[in-house]
């Protein structure tokens, strides 16, 4: 069964529950109310009949009496009511009307009466006649009438239990009639809502489908008013998240294809240089005197391509955390010293100068190795994108913490360019791909994850044509192990 037909009998059968028991209590609470109505009817006709027809001896208080044409002529009214009249003395035998053959009051009735208790019969007893014959089931009402205390006559007045039902048959009806007109509106509105809901699921559904498609742009209006809502407005998060996963993913791949083929290219050209210098020395077409330069030149570019691919290896190493530091506490500024003093050559090369300034010791908390591998590459890269400029490298102690800064002169960054600088295979300027150094595009992602290793910090400030700084914070130990601690889970 379909979820609308489903919804659709859930309401019907909800709102026919509903109009079925208001019905049932309705008609039960009219059936009593009918029979309350007659039984005050009865006992004001009570009231009436007694004061017409009783009569209290002036000389004796104690005689009862009686006016029977009062009653005659009350019971010829009564009788036109549909309404039967039988009066009993305080002995509880009947004093009206006589031609009228019936018990006498139950003694339980009677004892009720006599504690001047007005008694209704809901289930009345068949009244049999002086000719033999059963008269029509009634309904009474028992009321005692006292004088000086004293219990003087019982007014039984009856009414035709079959006229009442036949007030209350006929509200039935209209009771009736009033239902199936529900039943009819029920139906309409349980479709109406049915169709409302479903239409809502299908509409989620075909954008589902669209997602399936591999279409992520889908985005569906919420008025978050329900769960319904509340299930598009995930789905609307979900698509966004595909969206983004989806864009990521292609701008993963554009730069897995870029340094692929950067990749290829630099490995192509040392192994070629090499190749071909092999076999002019197999050939002996390179002359003696030249060897030594070609063995140079074959050393340089082996070790262009072990930088190619020690750098994809440290990088796989550091995302998936099989880097181990050795983390001890050293003098940051004998680190760098021989940074400037390895660099020197390659800021000659480009006409920069190189400069450290520090302290004569400035204690870091961080893995000696790793720390000068960060170090390199920030200064290496600066070195790459100045020319005739000014690097100049920087240390001190900050509150917890130790601050190395590197900054240039050089070309800068854009804004685009400061967002991706830290992502892998991405390059500033993809134009330098024949450089010795940032083949790859990998050195500065991996400065970045080096840093968050050492649970420090790196940031960079750049200004187009102006320059650049890089700033690394290697907070000391104690804070390196409060972090540890943070990052430990807990059971």
């Amino acid at each position: 069964m379909k979820l609308m037909y489903q919804q659709m009998l859930g309401f019907f059968a909800a709102i026919m529950i509903i109009l079925v028991l208001m019905g049932v209590s309705y008609s039960q609470m009219t059936r009593r109310m009918v029979y309350s109505n007659t039984w005050n009817s009865l006992e004001k006709y009570s009231n009436s009949l007694i004061e017409q027809s009783l009569r209290i001896s002036s000389q004796d208080p104690k005689t009862v009496n009686f006016d029977t044409t009062a009653l005659a002529n009350s019971e010829q009214l009564l009788q036109n009511q549909a309404v039967s009249t039988t009066i009993y003395s305080a002995t509880n035998q009947i004093v009206f009307p006589a031609n009228v053959y019936q018990q006498s009051i139950k003694p339980a009735d009677w004892k009720k009466l006599k504690n001047n208790q007005i008694i209704h019969k809901v289930v009345d007893r068949q009244v049999r006649n002086k000719n033999g014959r059963v008269s029509p089931a009634m309904t009474e009402v028992m009321k005692p009438y006292f004088y000086n205390h004293k219990l003087v006559a019982v007014v039984v007045m009856g009414a035709f239990v079959s006229d009442i039902n036949t007030s209350v048959n006929q509200i039935n009806r209209n009771l009736i009639r009033a239902l199936l007109l529900s039943c009819i509106v029920a139906i309409v509105a349980s479709y109406i809502l049915a169709r409302y809901y479903t239409s809502r699921i299908n509409r989620l559904r075909t954008a589902t489908n669209q997602v399936a498609k591999g279409n992520y742009d889908v985005q569906m209006a919420s008025r978050n008013r329900d769960e319904i809502d509340d299930l598009i407005n995930d789905f609307n998060g979900m698509t966004h998240s595909l969206k983004a996963s989806q864009d990521e993913i292609q701008r993963q791949e554009e730069r897995r294809r870029e340094f692929m083929a950067n990749a290829s290219h630099e490995m192509r050209t040392p192994l070629t240089t090499i190749n071909g210098l092999l076999e002019g020395m197999a050939y002996d077409a390179i002359p003696e005197e030249s060897k030594e330069e070609s063995i140079e030149l074959m050393r340089s570019e082996t070790s262009r391509l072990i930088r190619l691919v020690n750098e994809n290896l440290d990088y796989e190493k550091i995302r998936s955390n099989q880097i181990a530091l050795n983390l001890h506490e050293f003098n940051a500024v004998d680190a760098l010293h021989n940074i400037v003093e390895q660099l020197k050559q390659k800021a000659d090369d480009k006409g920069d100068s190189l400069n450290l300034e520090a302290a004569k010791e400035v204690p870091v908390f961080a893995d000696y190795d790793r720390f000068v591998q960060i170090m390199f590459n920030i200064t290496q890269n600066a070195i790459q994108f100045t020319d005739n400029g000014q690097v100049t490298l920087s240390a001190q102690r900050g509150y917890e913490e130790t601050i190395v800064k590197v900054a240039d002169t050089g070309m800068g960054m854009t804004e685009h360019q400061l967002a991706n600088i830290w992502e892998r295979y991405y390059k500033a300027d993809p134009s330098r791909k024949n450089t010795k150094y940032g083949e790859s595009g990998l050195g500065l992602s991996i400065v970045h994850q080096l840093v968050q290793l050492h649970h420090g910090k790196i940031s960079v400030t750049s200004k187009a044509g102006v320059g650049t700084t890089f700033t690394v914070i290697f907070p000391d130990q104690h804070q390196t192990n409060s972090e540890r601690v943070k990052e430990t889970p807990t059971d």
